[in-house]
C-alpha cells in the first residue's frame, strides 16, 4: 500500500511538472502568434457540389448498370458539346449560420461574413440565407447583429432568415430585419420584451457589519447596486430605462414588419412557429432544409456556405491534452 502511495505521489508531481512546462510553452507560443498577427480564416464550402455528390452516389446504387452506363455516355456527350462555350456565372445563394450566445460574441464573425458577401455578390441576382438560432442576450450585441444583417438589406440583397429551433428576444431582433422569415412549426418565436435582474447583498453585508462605499459623479451614473442599498428613485429610473429599450425594440420590429399589431405581440411572450405565423411574426412554415433544397436542385444556382473560423488559442489547444493526462493520472491514483 505504501508503494502505491509513493507511486501516486510521484505520478502527481510528474503530471504537475508536465502541465507547468506546457503552460510556459503555450504562453511563449501564444505571444509569438499574436505578434505575427494571425487572423481568423473565412471558409467557403460548396454545398451544391456536396449535394450533387451525395445524389450521384445514391443514384448509382438505385440505377441498373446498363441504364447507368447509358446515362454516363449521355452526360459525357453533353459535357463535350458544352466545351468551348462561354460559361455564365450562376446565381449564388450565400448561406450563413448564426448560433448566438448570451453575450452575442458571434456577431464578430457575422460582420466579416457579411463584408465578404458584399464584396463579391451580384446584387441583382444573388441571395442570402441566414440559419439563425438564439434565445437572445445583451441588447448592444444583438443590436449590432441586426445592423450587420441590415447592411445586406441596404445593398438590395434578398435576405431570408430560417429559424429551425428558436429566435427569441435578441434572436428575433435580428431575424425581423430579413425580407423573408421562415421557421419550423415547433420553433420558438417572439419574446419581444426586455429583462434585467441582479441580486442585492446589502442586507447580508450589514448583518456582518461590512461597510460598502460607492461614489459616482452624475445623478444616474448607477441606478441599482449589487452591494449598496437601492432606493425607490433608483428603481424607478431603472424601470424607465428598460421601458425605453422596449420602445426601441417595438419600433425596430414595426419598422420591418409594419403590418404587425405591435402592442399585441410585444408582450414578452414566446409562441410556437404555427402561432407566430398566424400572428404575422414569420412568413412561412418551412425549415432551412426546405429552402436549401429548392436552390440545390436548381441547375442555375450555386449554394455556398460561408463561415469565419477563429483558431482556438494555442494555450487552450496545448492545455487540453495536459488536462486529459492529469485526469487519467488522478483516476489511476484513486483506483489504487
Amino acid at each position: 500500500m505504501e508503494f502505491l502511495y509513493e507511486y501516486g505521489l510521484f505520478l502527481a508531481k510528474a503530471v504537475t511538472l508536465i502541465i507547468a512546462l506546457v503552460v510556459v510553452m503555450a504562453v511563449i507560443a501564444s505571444a509569438r502568434q499574436r505578434s505575427q498577427g494571425h487572423d481568423a480564416d473565412l471558409e467557403v464550402k460548396d454545398l451544391s457540389a456536396s449535394w450533387r455528390l451525395q445524389r450521384d452516389r445514391l443514384l448509382k446504387q438505385m440505377t441498373p448498370a446498363k441504364l447507368l452506363k447509358a446515362q454516363q455516355k449521355q452526360d459525357a456527350k453533353a459535357e463535350k458539346a458544352s466545351k468551348g462555350k462561354q460559361l455564365e456565372r450562376k446565381r449564388v445563394l450565400y448561406v450563413l449560420d448564426f448560433k448566438g450566445s448570451m453575450d452575442a460574441h458571434e456577431v464578430s464573425a457575422l460582420r466579416d461574413e457579411v463584408s465578404a458577401i458584399l464584396a463579391v455578390a451580384d446584387h441583382e441576382q444573388d441571395e442570402v440565407l441566414v440559419r439563425l438560432e438564439s434565445g437572445g442576450g445583451v441588447v448592444h450585441g444583438y443590436g449590432l447583429g441586426a445592423s450587420q444583417l441590415e447592411r445586406l438589406r441596404r445593398a438590395n440583397l434578398p435576405l431570408t432568415v430560417a429559424i429551425d429551433k428558436v429566435a427569441a428576444s435578441g434572436g428575433y431582433l435580428m431575424a425581423v430585419v430579413a425580407s423573408r422569415i421562415a421557421c419550423a412549426p415547433f420553433a420558438y418565436i417572439g419574446s419581444i420584451g426586455v429583462i434585467a435582474q441582479l441580486p442585492n447583498f446589502n442586507k447580508l453585508l450589514r448583518k456582518h457589519d461590512v461597510d460598502y462605499e460607492q461614489h459616482t459623479a452624475g445623478e444616474y451614473k448607477r441606478t441599482l447596486s449589487v452591494f449598496g442599498e437601492n432606493t425607490d428613485e433608483g428603481r424607478a429610473k431603472f424601470r424607465e430605462e428598460l421601458a425605453l429599450i422596449h420602445q426601441q425594440f417595438k419600433a425596430h420590429v414595426h419598422r420591418f414588419r409594419p403590418a404587425l399589431q405591435i402592442d399585441d405581440v410585444a408582450t414578452g411572450e414566446v409562441w410556437s412557429g404555427v402561432e407566430a405565423h398566424q400572428r404575422g411574426l414569420v412568413d412561412d412554415l418551412l425549415t432551412s432544409d426546405d429552402l436549401l433544397q429548392a436552390r440545390l436542385a436548381a441547375s442555375d444556382w450555386q449554394v455556398l456556405a460561408l463561415s469565419r473560423k477563429t483558431p482556438r488559442p494555442l494555450l487552450a489547444r496545448l492545455l487540453k491534452p495536459a488536462a486529459s493526462l492529469a485526469q487519467r493520472a488522478l483516476l489511476a491514483v484513486s483506483r489504487s
